[in-house]
């Protein structure tokens, strides 16, 4: 468990009372490290009748499981219902499930789900996030705490960036195609502690992660285009990164020296892959047939603008005028499809003063990176799997697994392992080395979008329809 050890610092500076309130208490367990807590050793061979010590149906979800005590909490949705769900840990049995309240489903993307967002707890508060239903506290029995009723967003994808619990406060991150936010409520009361506007940045789904640098906690958030320190106390911008995808889903990481890596990859923006927009004017004398000055979906010819019609259209009025094509034209443009790693210390548009390297190949478009037994793990769709030096962003093996469909779940280490879950439900385990090989691989037969949780010596690994608890005897 040598990364157990490396992260240590890191766990000690965040402290009980921040993200690593729990055993594995939020998206990607305790500093959203992604890393198994405790030096049990974990098994490898895990298959649907391997090594399972329960396992227990669930109802459809994308939101991964966290682990606080005794208690596994996750979310769902059946019958159109939105659940949050408590489950005995030893035993894998439901204690309760509490439906919580909405006035309109939001639209999701067609894969997607309307639980996607993961739980949050410090084993005495349970924070659920569901989109356009809002956000929902309950105590670690379910009872209904406080709820903040919110949206209904304009997306066209749904809600999947999942809340933080810190110092008793409750972070939440948002990112849409208009009315982008980052807020702070009081986890007793529900109550705004304050509210930052994000505008500028349209869709992105990458959960923000906690940066203590000289003793103050900073909000971590990539998202389009660039990324955003913020100040933990006020909400208020600290320092910058430029040089981001158009979209970023990657949700940061810090390793144990405190540097902080993170990136986004879009379509589009790849060498030899690039979408341009030609100029506004210059498209509006081809295509604009009732000559209103602006475009409907109808009048675009087929393309990549013309599918991408709702992320163009901001407002959601269904048309696009030259304001949003215009700033769209401009992010195409400045998109950059890259991994950073930032050294701590900086205030203002800190791009050129502490970005230590970057890597513009091998990127995932959803899995966050893994840094673990000193590597940077990335997996990309195709079972392209590689090796980062994190020192130097250097390559230091890409290869393809016999898994080659898309990835969703975020890769997780533990006992020099690594567990990676494709979305067709195949599990590959590999070593945690540079020149990783693969260990053993299982076919789940049912889609798998959650990142496992690792602790104790037990992998909690949920599926489409069940909950699994793996471990040793």
């Amino acid at each position: 468990m040598y990364e157990f050890f490396l992260a240590l610092p890191m766990l000690a500076l965040l402290g009980a009372g921040d993200n690593a309130a729990g055993p594995w208490s939020q998206f990607r367990g305790p500093g959203g490290l992604a890393v198994a807590v405790g030096n049990q050793g974990l098994p490898t061979e895990i298959g649907p009748k391997q090594y399972v010590v329960w396992k227990s149906p669930l109802p459809e979800g994308h939101s991964s499981p966290v682990v606080h005590g005794d208690r596994i909490f996750v979310t769902g949705i059946k019958d159109k219902k939105l659940f949050t769900i408590g489950l005995d840990r030893k035993t894998g049995k439901e204690i309760w499930r509490t439906e919580a309240p909405y006035k309109k489903l939001e639209k999701v993307h067609k894969i997607g789900n309307h639980a996607q967002s993961t739980a949050v707890t410090d084993g005495k508060h349970v924070v659920v996030f569901f989109g356009s239903a809002g956000l929902f506290c309950y105590d670690r029995d379910g009872k209904e705490l406080w709820r903040v009723p919110m949206g209904p967003f304009k997306t066209e994808f749904g809600a999947a960036a999942s809340p933080l619990l810190v110092d008793g406060r409750v972070i939440l991150n948002q990112d849409f195609d208009s009315g982008s936010f980052l807020a702070a409520y009081n986890v007793e009361t529900g109550k705004e502690i304050w509210k930052t506007d994000r505008a500028e940045f349209p869709v992105g789904y990458a959960t923000p992660v906690i940066w203590i640098v000289a003793g103050k906690k900073q909000i971590v958030q990539a998202g389009t285009l660039r990324a955003v320190g913020y100040d933990f106390d006020t909400g208020k911008e600290t320092w910058t990164v430029r040089g981001l995808a158009r979209v970023c889903n990657m949700t940061p990481t810090v390793g144990p020296d405190n540097v902080l890596y993170l990136g986004g990859w879009a379509a589009g923006a790849d060498p030899g892959d690039v979408i341009a927009v030609p100029p506004f004017a210059e498209t509006l004398k081809k295509f604009d047939a009732n000559k209103n000055g602006k475009f409907e979906e109808s009048e675009l010819p087929k393309g990549a603008i013309k599918d991408r019609f709702p992320q163009f259209d901001r407002n959601r009025d269904g048309s696009i005028d030259q304001a949003e094509w215009e700033g769209m034209r401009n992010i195409f443009a400045a998109a950059k499809n890259r991994l950073v790693a930032i050294r701590p210390g900086g205030k203002g548009d800190i791009t050129k003063s502490h970005v230590l390297w970057e890597q513009a190949k091998q990127l995932p478009y959803v899995p966050s990176p893994l840094l673990y037994n000193n590597l940077l793990f990335l997996a990309k769709n195709g079972g392209l799997i590689s090796t980062l030096d994190p020192k130097t962003g250097k390559s230091l093996k890409y290869d393809r697994i016999q898994a080659r469909g898309a990835y969703y779940s975020s890769p997780v280490g533990g006992d020099g392992k690594v567990y990676l879950l494709s979305q067709q439900g195949d599990l590959t385990v590999i070593s945690a080395k540079a020149d990783w090989e693969v260990l053993h691989t299982a076919d789940f037969g049912e889609d798998i979008f959650a990142t496992p949780a690792l602790v104790d010596g037990r992998i909690y690994l949920r599926t489409a329809g069940h909950l699994y608890c793996f471990g040793r005897k």
